[in-house]
């Protein structure tokens, strides 16, 4: 079915509802985003300004914050302080949404609308300054005509103030990625067969995997670009080398993404780990991210240190997919109860025999990280449940925003209204 789309999204009303729709263009099909009107009884957010709680002093607490003991004690019921956290590095990749060129019929179609120094203009992020653009590449063999384009999909930034430095008690750098955007990154994310991170031998059981197309645009590059992989690692390894001397401020990275760029986050991530010995503590926020490898994956990221917090709608279709997980008891010790009642887990419903079986398959994942689980059909301010809505990073950061407990999924002073310049919406499937 197709949606008409609007020439203006700034002349909509403040009541607004995203929705998507296939649309083709002259040289190729795309998936598009468009703002359309609805009727104020079936909108799901409005958007008048009210911004969040701005982030407290953090000091020596930080770590924890940032998952040093897996945020033990801190998600049921949820921290204030940790709801800050998680919803700055949220506006941090709404960032990305909004700075991303999504009219293919524009010159600039694919890249940032922004130099890097307006990227973060005008958000609130004090002292934080851009210092590289992020690009991802479909490294699909495609025909001569769809020949594989790099697509801008984030940034790294990096905390410059010493003011805010002090506040935040270390030197925080954020690297941001968006979720799908083009047709060619929409092929990639249907590759959901496991395919080896890295050389193993075809009889190595314990072999990490992970799904095919985000390896792929993570590892995809062109003669003119170089693949996200190359640019995070040269990226971080001259952050290191610029403020890891003697007498700098504790230096951390938080890797945050939507969607896709969820994944691309958790891929990134594990590379800083497993490449710096000595990298600074390495986080993932992942808003509504699908699974991204396997068990073996999994330990690995464990063995390496990496945070990971899934921050999981349990109405978000996507964070379901790909693949299927057949025994999640033995995921994080680490992880609370949620994830053992999470509705991706059919632990129990297989005999062993199967879940050995199925366990080494192209279509075995398992779950990473510590997961907070959220519920959107808690929420009397969304009126829609479909898949987009569910899935939406502005649905994300009003369940995080509104959460109390698992008991009590929206605390009576939620707010139902988002600031224009922030909540617009970004969908972003897979």
């Amino acid at each position: 079915m197709s949606r008409t789309l609007l020439p203006n999204s700034s002349s909509l009303l403040s009541k607004r509802h995203l929705i998507i729709g296939p649309r083709k263009s002259r040289r190729q099909p795309m998936l598009r985003v468009a703002l359309i009107h609805y009727p104020s009884t079936s909108c799901c957010l409005s958007t008048a300004a009210t911004p969040f709680t701005p982030l407290p002093k953090l000091g020596k607490k930080w770590s924890e914050y940032q998952g040093l003991n897996y945020w033990k004690g801190l998600l049921d019921p949820i921290d204030d302080t940790l709801r800050a956290v998680i919803l700055r590095y949220g506006q941090f990749v709404d960032a990305a949404y909004d700075s991303f060129d999504f009219d293919p019929s524009s010159p600039a179609y694919g890249t940032c609308k922004f130099t890097r120094g307006s990227l973060l203009s005008g958000r609130g992020f004090t002292g934080y300054r851009v210092t590289k653009f992020l690009h991802a590449t479909c490294g699909l063999h495609l025909p001569r005509w769809a020949s594989a384009r790099s697509t801008w999909i984030g940034y790294v930034a990096v905390c410059q103030d010493k003011d805010e430095i002090d506040r935040l008690g270390r030197r925080d750098v954020v690297i941001a990625l968006r979720g799908t955007a083009t047709w060619m990154e929409w092929l990639e994310n249907l590759r959901a067969t496991l395919t080896c991170l890295d050389d193993c031998g075809a009889g190595d059981d314990a072999r990490p995997m992970v799904e095919s197309g985000f390896l792929s645009m993570y590892t995809s590059g062109t003669a003119t670009c170089p693949s996200l992989q190359s640019t995070v690692k040269a990226e971080v390894a001259r952050i290191m080398r610029t403020y890891g001397g003697h007498g700098e401020a504790p230096l951390s990275f938080t890797v945050a993404g939507h969607s896709l760029g969820a994944a691309l986050a958790t891929l990134a991530a594990h590379d800083i780990n497993s490449t710096f010995a000595d990298a600074p503590m390495v986080t993932v926020m992942s808003f509504g991210g699908p699974r991204v490898g396997n068990r073996s994956f999994r330990r690995r990221l464990e063995r390496g240190g990496t945070r990971i917090l899934r921050i999981v709608n349990s109405d978000d279709f996507i964070t379901k997919v790909p693949g299927f997980v057949v025994d999640n008891n033995n995921n994080n010790n680490n992880n609370n109860n949620n994830n053992n009642n999470h509705k991706n887990s059919t632990a129990g419903e297989f005999p062993m025999w199967v879940k050995k079986r199925v366990e080494h398959t192209p279509w075995g994942y398992d779950e990473v990280g510590k997961e907070l689980q959220l519920r959107s059909g808690e929420s009397p301010y969304i009126f829609k449940r479909d898949v987009a809505t569910c899935h939406e990073l502005s649905t994300y950061l009003h369940l995080v925003d509104g959460l109390a407990s698992s008991t009590c999924p929206l605390r009576a002073t939620a707010r139902k209204m988002f600031n224009n310049d922030f909540w617009c919406g970004k969908v972003g499937i897979f």
